[in-house]
């Protein structure tokens, strides 16, 4: 093959590593195709490919299916599949497994799944599921909302794949419009919260809770840590849970209790407004806490700010909290985007991602991720934190409905639920029941005078859920989607025989129990940036949106090869039930039997992961990849520990893992030895076997990711689950790469004990721009007792005497439940043979653009018969040695679609060694347009370097190569002045006006 035809493919986006999917070469084999030499025919029919879906029944070809899903979802056809096959000199998709899988573990028999259904009997399945879910009104509160969710961010965000299926923004020059919204959404919080620094978003309140107190005892090393009895219990139990994995000592006590003269307490963790909803005044707690060396954390409420003096004005160290009631919806507890804000002091403690304001090549303002040499796949066991997927799309959403409201849209939707709760709180009192909370915002607490039942009778029969506590309280928390109906009925469940509108007479328009009238009365303004003053109309706010989405590259523009998490069809049909009502308007905290389409849903989607992977139980709670990690781990820990071996804490990981596997080792409280690889990238089994008989008293867990990272199907994976087997320990195999496992081979059957699974990777959700994540785990039976619990709403099989759950995980029982019925839907679409043949077309496009670049690009590791797995890795270190180009120059250029032979012309002198294409990329518009030239190539060249880059299908980089280090020097974390933007909206006679008055 000529360097000119490798030019013309985009497959090395990442610069290093070709992940491939099963759609992902379409656009790639349509450049290539005519030159290769078809040879299909009378060739057999492909395995599984050409012979698939025929039925031998008369019925079936006389009156077919109405549709086939895996067809649509699978890219190349049955002629791109046969010509791949015959370039790899592979006769069947049967031969390319076996050549690439080892055949000790291949599956030998088909998965065991409910026969395919077409797209529109899955929708009527869908239908009938979802009225099984009653959508009551929720009340519940506990940190959980209804919200109006604006429909044209709904639309536009939500329901738009141009938002919705983006990548991690690690090639930022592609990202500049989500990372704009997102620095959107960091100012959004410094703002609220009025602290100075603000990460992108992490995955919930709970978490962010964790999080906090994790940042504490970095920053003193101290091994107490405070909680207040009036946090969120959701909270209170994750953070219960990752302290008791790193030896350090919660203690739960009411915060006027706390003390702190022994210097001994990392940190105080608050709730403001707490959870029964009173607002208490912590200024001398702080003070105090302060002077004795101790942090405080305050979990508050983003839309109680705007008119509740802001934790930072108290000197509050670190605020935590979910952005989901700026319009999200509740979606059975999530996906929600928890926030993170500190003082500045605190910064590079921080966990998760930050958006940063640096320049590009062109001295221009860009965005980007800063200071990521914190993110775990740097600093891996000594990272801050294992937090990768964040929840990007969720926050977009929640700083693009600050945008759309601005401040005064804010402040009267938060002074509209605080002045509809001084009116219930009156209609409570003039009941005759006892109102707990003098001070408060939303929520309230009330002892009936005659006990809960008649409260939860007339609360029934009106079809609402409050908050009914284990000591007779009753609690009701309003927002923003209370209108005065729902008052008036709220008011006849609490037994006011007054109306709303003469207790509103009563009250006056300056109620004396108003916040507004007490010290916590917010004073100082938020959101003052422009960002959030000028898009109000909707005209305006779906120009801006349109804006930031052009700026992004994403699936509707072409494939995205930077990891197994990104290529995947997110079908429409698969995305549609997450607006449905029945599935998003659900509190995660309403009665068991009030969710039963969801319960269904579960079940059946946990019965199909089982069968999929070999495992006898799934836990649906972790919310991302990470996290399972984490649970996973914590239930091994929790296992042996049961058997009295307490001892054993040491966790082998290979050097070749994802960089997530040692900093949540770490989590867990293990102590990680490395294991080194061979020069074919497989575990190195003789150390592997000196480092288990060393550790054979003291080992935990082997952690191995399969197939690994560096795209191979270790021939020694039942070897090694047998060694560290035999040795006492357990095998921890990461999932992430399960989409080259489905129908080939299953995890529980070779020696795994435990997985996560990507269900943002290899079952179809949207990674969102850097989130929404799923990361079930998958145990064998023995592991099963120890999964996930939750303490207001334990999942189904964590309680009765067999259970020993090690703890809580997330803040919602079932994790992101809103987003699982895109992963349930694409199972049911797909089936047995369609989930199978997807595996196998993403181990076939790999092998084929692995040896389409042989001869130009070294792939550096193969089994032993030459194959990959679904993705391999190239490299490019001799281009360093030969041309003075690095990775990061072909990442660049890629970005404008790079070429081969651009380093050869280097290499052999045709081009300038440091002005040339590949140094200089990538190529905005701008840089292109300009009429100062003076590069010494062309500026075709430069935009489009080959045919198959044309002016109608390019996708601009929307800045020039992005300066890094400048970024960390001058790190900027909040909206810049807005003398930097360039206006979209022009005023046509701007220049017209100027230029007469100069002549005149």
């Amino acid at each position: 093959m000529k360097e000119k035809e490798v030019n013309n493919t985009k497959m090395l986006k990442a610069g290093y590593c070709f992940t491939s999917t099963n759609n992902n070469l379409r656009s790639v084999l349509f450049q290539l195709r005519p030159k290769l030499d078809n040879r299909g025919n009378g060739v057999s029919p492909i395995y599984r490919s050409q012979v698939f879906y025929q039925s031998t029944t008369v019925l079936d070809k006389l009156y077919p299916r109405h549709d086939n899903f895996s067809e649509r979802h699978i890219g190349p056809g049955a002629e791109e599949k046969r010509t791949m096959l015959d370039f790899l000199g592979i006769r069947d998709m049967k031969e390319l497994v076996t050549k690439s899988v080892p055949g000790n573990i291949l599956l030998d028999r088909d998965l065991k799944l409910d026969k395919p259904l077409g797209e529109l009997e899955l929708m009527e399945r869908l239908y009938k599921m979802a009225a099984k879910n009653h959508v009551w009104r929720s009340y519940i509160g506990l940190g959980y909302y209804n919200t109006y969710t604006p429909h044209t961010i709904q639309r536009n965000i939500f329901e738009n794949p141009g938002w919705t299926t983006q990548y991690t923004p690690y090639q930022a020059e592609l990202a500049q419009g989500r990372l704009e919204s997102l620095l959107n959404y960091q100012t959004m919080i410094c703002d609220m919260t009025g602290l100075k620094i603000a990460n992108a978003s992490l995955l919930d309140e709970a978490t962010a809770a964790a999080e906090a107190m994790g940042l504490c005892y970095r920053h003193n090393k101290r091994r107490k840590f405070y909680i207040d009895n009036k946090c969120h219990p959701q909270s209170i139990g994750v953070v219960e849970t990752r302290a008791s994995a790193l030896g350090i000592e919660i203690e739960r006590i009411d915060w006027k209790e706390m003390d702190l003269s022994k210097r001994d307490v990392s940190g105080v963790l608050l709730q403001y407004p707490n959870t029964s909803g009173a607002v208490e005044d912590y200024t001398n707690l702080v003070e105090n806490a302060h002077h004795n060396g101790t942090l405080v954390v305050c979990a508050t409420d983003l839309l109680a700010l705007t008119i509740l003096r802001p934790p930072g004005e108290f000197d509050i160290d670190i605020a935590v909290g979910s952005s989901q009631r700026f319009g999200i919806p509740l979606g059975y507890g999530g996906p929600h985007a928890g926030f993170f804000a500190v003082k500045e002091q605190f910064m590079r403690l921080m966990p998760g991602r930050m958006v940063g304001v640096t320049r590009d090549a062109s001295g221009g303002d860009a965005y980007r991720l800063a200071l990521q040499t914190r993110e775990q796949h740097i600093r891996r066991d000594k990272a801050t934190s294992n937090i990768c997927t964040a929840q990007a799309l969720l926050a977009n959403m929640a700083a693009m409905y600050a945008v759309y409201h601005g401040p005064k849209g804010l402040r009267h939707i938060g002074e509209r639920v605080h002045n509809a709760t001084l009116i219930l709180a009156e209609g409570v009192k003039k009941a005759g029941h006892q109102l707990q909370t003098d001070l408060f915002f939303d929520t309230i607490r009330f002892i009936p005078q005659n006990g809960q039942a008649e409260i939860v009778q007339r609360a029934n029969e009106k079809e609402i859920n409050l908050c009914y506590q284990s000591d007779g309280q009753v609690g009701i928390s309003l927002d923003e989607t209370v209108e005065r109906e729902d008052l008036a009925d709220l008011l006849h469940v609490v037994g006011c025989t007054q109306t709303m509108e003469e207790i509103a007479e009563e009250l006056g328009t300056q109620p004396v129990n108003s916040i507004n009238n007490t010290a916590f009365h917010r004073t100082s303004e938020y959101l003052t940036h422009k960002v959030f003053n000028r898009y109000h109309s909707e005209t305006n706010i779906v120009r801006y949106m349109k804006q930031l989405e052009n700026k992004d590259l994403s699936l509707v523009h072409s494939m995205i090869p930077l990891g197994s998490c990104t290529m995947k069809l997110n079908s429409t049909t698969e995305m549609m039930p997450c607006s449905w009502k029945e599935f998003a308007n659900i509190h995660p905290f309403v009665p068991l039997e009030h969710a039963q389409g969801y319960k269904e849903m579960f079940e059946e989607l946990e019965r199909d992961l089982c069968e999929i992977t070999g495992y006898d139980k799934i836990s649906l709670q972790p919310n991302s990849g990470a996290q399972g990690e984490y649970a996973g781990l914590r239930a091994i820990m929790a296992y042996l520990h049961s058997k009295g071996e307490t001892q054993r804490s040491v966790c082998l990981i290979p050097v070749s893992a994802h960089g997530t596997n040692p900093a949540s080792a770490q989590m867990a409280g293990m102590k990680i030895q490395p294991i080194n690889v061979d020069k074919n990238g497989a575990v190195d089994m003789k150390h592997l076997t000196a480092m288990a008989e060393k550790y054979s008293d003291t080992l935990a867990c082997l952690m191995v990711t399969y197939p690994s990272t560096n795209g191979v199907f270790d021939n020694g994976i039942r070897e090694i689950c047998d060694l560290i087997h035999d040795k006492g320990g357990q095998v921890y195999l990461d999932g992430a790469n399960m989409n080259a496992q489905v129908g080939i081979c299953r995890p529980g059957d070779y020696g795994s004990d435990v997985s996560h699974l990507n269900l943002h990777k290899t079952f179809c959700i949207p990674h969102g721009g850097g989130g929404p994540g799923m990361g079930p785990i998958g145990v064998k039976q023995h592991l099963a007792p120890y999964l996930p619990t939750h303490p207001v709403i334990p999942p189904y099989g964590t309680t009765g005497p067999e259970a020993k759950s090690f703890g809580v995980v997330s803040a919602a029982p079932f994790g992101s439940s809103a987003i699982l019925p895109i992963s349930w839907g694409y199972i049911k679409m797909m089936g047995a043979d369609g989930l199978r043949h997807a595996s196998e077309v993403a181990i076939l496009n790999a092998n084929y653009m692995s040896k389409r670049l042989k001869g130009h690009y070294k792939t550096l590791y193969k089994n032993e018969n030459g194959f990959v797995a679904h993705e391999f890795i190239i490299d490019c270190r001799e281009f360093k040695k030969t041309a003075n180009i690095e990775v990061m120059d072909i990442a660049k250029r890629l970005q404008d679609y790079a070429i081969r032979k651009e380093i050869h012309d280097i290499e052999t002198g045709k081009s300038d060694s440091r002005m040339n294409p590949l140094k200089m990329s990538p190529h905005s518009q701008a840089v292109i347009m300009s009429s100062n030239w003076d590069r010494p190539y062309s500026r075709e060249v430069a935009a489009y370097p080959v045919a198959y880059v044309k002016p109608e299908t390019k996708f601009w980089p929307s800045v020039s190569r992005i300066d890094d280090i400048y970024g960390d020097q001058n790190l900027v974390c909040t909206c810049p002045p807005m003398e930097s933007y360039e206006s979209p909206f022009v005023d046509p006679l701007k220049d017209r006006k100027t230029a007469a008055a100069s002549s005149g």
